[in-house]
């Protein structure tokens, strides 16, 4: 860190501590516009704290070397919308007139959903109309965004509309408020927002549920994923509601529980969370129960746990040359997953180590995860000199790198390779 950045560094603390947060806010962006005029430092660990800055409530992202700097602008019903979030709500979604089923020409429309006190907009990409689709629901991918992104820019990086258009499935790119965070980053590092029935995870599922009803979707076909604030955030919301999403994609982003403030947040980021606060949310407060009435916090099961003793799968994608979110908060997500289900059933889990070079040339370790039942609940990618980027992602999109393995195609296929139980 030079010393102008570090002198406005000090200053946005003062400010901080003195209650000043909008001049705060101010220095911290001087500060990163000073940052990235500046070569990034070799990769160190842990990660220094200059790669990522939080400041009441803002995440600050550092780009890293082919990072693309994003945009300035730019079924039982459905598990019975009553069953979502439990607090007494008003909600309403408003989407445009040719997106009313999933049968409908390929379109990427906008949209509203409000849930209690929350509204944020979205966009849902629906595929060209084929005969097979006819009369049968579809599956439906939700996608997170990260920090500073938005779904058009989400969209365009990750290349996920395509595969849609391809493959027959729907995508739902909910959108932050940058009145809810200024960085448009989902607020994953507040209490407020991280358990069933509550703030942004409650929104994001009502907003599912939704759309579901809405265009047809095979609600046991449901799955949901995120980039670094949205991978966090994806990994809260199919915890606090595994009865909604069959599996989950988390690309550099951290376990549920790393952290519940700022300060915590920070100390995440830099070098992964302290023991066991992952492994305690665990049996705490999130989890509902698949095929289950479901309840709100405190409906007394664990963290992703569901009615029969599984867990909701979850494929991981981290860099290990991730400068803004450490490499081990990969690792603390696969290992969550793992403990759910020794947690839930008793199983024993099983390990396969796999070893493999993308076609654009980086190198990665694969680690999967099997229960004794031979479900996968969890798979691992590590991805050798990548940083805070969406692997094999397009240059059209911020925060990709298009020399890493295809993130969007593997999530896919582990995705397709779960779905709810019949009864559920």
């Amino acid at each position: 860190m030079n010393d102008t950045m570090q002198n406005l560094m000090r200053e946005a603390t003062r400010l901080t501590q003195s209650g000043n947060l909008m001049e705060a806010t101010a220095a911290i962006q001087r500060a990163l516009g000073n940052a990235r005029g500046a070569p990034m430092p070799p990769a160190p660990a842990p990660i220094p704290a200059s790669a990522a800055i939080i400041l009441d409530g803002c995440v600050f992202e550092v780009a890293q070397p082919g990072a693309g700097r994003p945009d300035s602008a730019s079924p039982e019903s459905a598990r019975r919308a009553a069953e979502a979030p439990t607090a007494p709500v008003a909600e309403t979604s408003r989407g445009s007139a040719n997106s009313h089923t999933c049968t409908a020409a390929g379109a990427f429309t906008e949209g509203s959903h409000t849930h209690a006190s929350l509204t944020r907009r979205y966009k849902l990409y629906t595929p060209p109309g084929v005969t097979g689709y006819v009369g049968k629901g579809l599956p439906l991918v939700v996608m997170l965004h990260g920090c500073t992104q938005n779904p058009d820019d989400f969209a365009a990086g990750t290349g996920m509309n395509e595969l849609a258009r391809e493959q027959g499935f729907c995508v739902l790119y909910p959108a932050q408020s940058a009145d809810a965070n200024p960085q448009r980053c989902w607020n994953w590092f507040k209490h407020t927002h991280q358990s069933r029935g509550r703030g942004e995870a409650a929104l994001l599922a009502s907003m599912t549920l939704s759309v579901i009803q809405q265009h047809g979707i095979d609600a046991r076909r449901v799955y949901i994923a995120g980039l670094s604030a949205g991978g966090a955030m994806a990994a809260i919301v199919a915890a606090a509601y595994p009865e909604i999403y069959a599996a989950a994609g988390v690309h550099s982003g951290l376990a549920v529980g790393a952290a519940s403030n700022v300060s915590e947040a920070l100390a995440a980021m830099r070098s992964g969370a302290k023991p066991g606060a992952q492994t305690s949310a665990i049996g705490g407060e999130n989890g509902g129960a698949r095929g289950g009435a479901g309840g709100g916090a405190g409906g007394g099961r664990g963290l992703g746990q569901t009615g029969d003793g599984s867990a909701v799968p979850t494929i991981i994608f981290h860099g290990d040359q991730d400068h803004t979110v450490h490499p081990r908060n990969g690792e603390q997500v696969s290992e969550q997953a793992v403990a759910a289900v020794q947690l839930a059933s008793g199983h024993s889990v099983t390990k396969a180590v796999e070893h493999g070079v993308s076609r654009g040339g980086r190198r990665f370790t694969r680690s999967i995860h099997r229960s004794s039942s031979g479900q996968t609940i969890a798979e691992h990618w590590l991805v050798s000199g990548a940083g805070h980027a969406w692997a094999g992602g397009r240059a059209s999109g911020s925060y990709t790198d298009p020399k890493g393995p295809d993130a969007t195609g593997e999530m896919l296929r582990f995705f397709l390779a779960h779905q709810q139980p019949e009864n559920n």
